[in-house]
């Protein structure tokens, strides 16, 4: 009988280690997979960065796995939550959250924050509140920001000097926009049609793919004007008030001057090509424009003011941990590590992304980076006044639709504004109508 339960115990043993070795690499490393949809110009930052952590902790190894775009990566993790295949870390959209909490797949962040590798709450304060909003779902938080973005303004500072616009003082309020656009948009030849565009608005479809990214730009314009896309309790959209009808009236004005129609939707290809003036970007584009715009006299500024403020849409992408993890600690030290200020102060300077963090800017590494980056500092000093939009807990990716849907109808289809916003927002609403609270 002794040797009987003394042979168990061995086999028990030798399974358990057996079991625990199959969670590591030939070297003896734990390996955490980590999904992304990184743009490729930012692949080369994102393995500097993968290798510093590995420097640091050398019993973890990070596989940073590439999903091509957004909704790839979210049909995915869809797909690998129900195989039991998820993988310990993914990067999401904040849109994602939804979905995911829905499906019970990932951890809220309290469960690693409170821990005894956790965060203080003076840490999470240091994060920029309106990050932390796109972090959360109805008010927890199930993710962190792994870097910040918002839009600026990119513009051709030649065009301006052959305008007789001061390439220094690009423009600053609505009007001048107009105006600009105006004095930049040139038929060369004579035919009819602008061979050279002031400003491009960023009209997609809205049945395909870059519908929200289209809706993410205009957000911009609505908050500029006063307004918001839903109230508080989240239960109307307001998208079809003055300010969103204010919004849509300058975007439908500008694509209708410039007529945008018979313009390419490859902005960044026609802005280095001299066919474009004026466009929104962000600075995850910096490392790419530095190569594609060499030949570029080029220059990023603040989005210009509308008639009630400033204001610029802030973004960036989040980090979930998967129940389904095998090394959910081992995921949070990642996680944990990212978001330090000399960490987000690396990343920045490799990636041309933003820091979270407002107390990144006192590292004086990156002040120094800042003085011979003017690009990405005007990014970084947008973030005192970038905006998320209100949160959106039900019908996202719907409501979203609805709305660019009015945005084409408007500018490419030339309809009434207020009609179609006010068509938008019926559909919205009765989805929110449907939601049990």
């Amino acid at each position: 009988m002794f040797r009987s339960i003394t042979f168990l115990i061995i086999c028990c043993l030798l399974i358990f280690a057996f079991s625990c070795e199959k969670n590591k690499d030939s070297d003896g490393k734990l390996t955490i997979t980590f999904w992304h949809s990184f743009v490729s110009s930012t692949i080369p930052a994102l393995n500097k960065l993968v290798q510093k952590f590995e420097d640091e902790h050398p019993e973890i190894h990070i596989h940073a796995q590439y999903i091509p775009t957004g909704d790839a990566l979210i049909q995915k993790l869809i797909t690998s939550i129900q195989s039991k295949t998820a993988p310990d870390i993914s990067w999401i959209h904040a849109d994602f959250l939804e979905d995911l909490v829905s499906a019970d797949a990932i951890y809220k962040m309290s469960y690693f924050i409170n821990g005894e590798n956790g965060l203080s709450q003076d840490e999470i304060s240091k994060i920029y509140p309106s990050l932390l909003v796109y972090s959360s779902w109805q008010d927890t938080l199930y993710s962190l920001p792994m870097e910040a973005t918002n839009l600026g303004l990119l513009y051709n500072k030649q065009h301006f000097r052959d305008a007789k616009l001061d390439p220094e003082s690009p423009p600053k309020t609505w009007d001048e926009l107009r105006s600009y656009a105006k004095k930049l948009s040139i038929d060369k030849n004579g035919d009819g049609k602008f061979d050279q565009i002031g400003f491009f608005v960023p009209i997609y479809p809205s049945s395909g793919p870059l519908y929200p990214w289209m809706v993410w730009q205009w957000m911009p314009f609505i908050w500029q004007a006063g307004g918001y896309l839903i109230n508080e309790e989240q239960t109307k959209v307001l998208f079809n008030m003055k300010p969103g009808i204010e919004a849509l009236e300058l975007w439908k004005e500008l694509y209708l001057n410039s007529n945008m129609s018979t313009f390419t939707t490859d902005y960044d290809v026609a802005f280095a090509a001299g066919r474009l003036s004026m466009a929104m970007d962000g600075p995850w584009n910096l490392g790419r424009f530095n190569e594609l715009l060499k030949n570029v006299d080029w220059a990023i500024a603040p989005l210009p003011a509308g008639p009630v403020k400033q204001a610029t849409v802030a973004g960036g992408e989040y980090l979930t941990i998967f129940k389904q993890s095998k090394h959910p600690q081992e995921a949070w030290t990642f996680i944990k590590w990212l978001i330090r200020p000399d960490i987000q102060a690396f990343w920045s300077m490799n990636s041309g992304y933003l820091p979270i963090r407002r107390d990144v800017l006192q590292n004086k590494e990156y002040q120094d980076y800042l003085a011979s980056n003017p690009n990405l500092k005007a990014y970084v000093e947008q973030m005192d006044y970038a905006q998320t939009q209100r949160s959106i807990d039900f019908f996202t990716l719907e409501i979203t639709r609805n709305l660019a849907i009015a945005l084409e109808k408007a500018t490419l289809g030339n309809m009434d504004i207020k009609t179609v916003l006010d068509e938008a927002a019926s559909e919205s609403n009765k989805l929110l109508d449907s939601v049990k609270r």
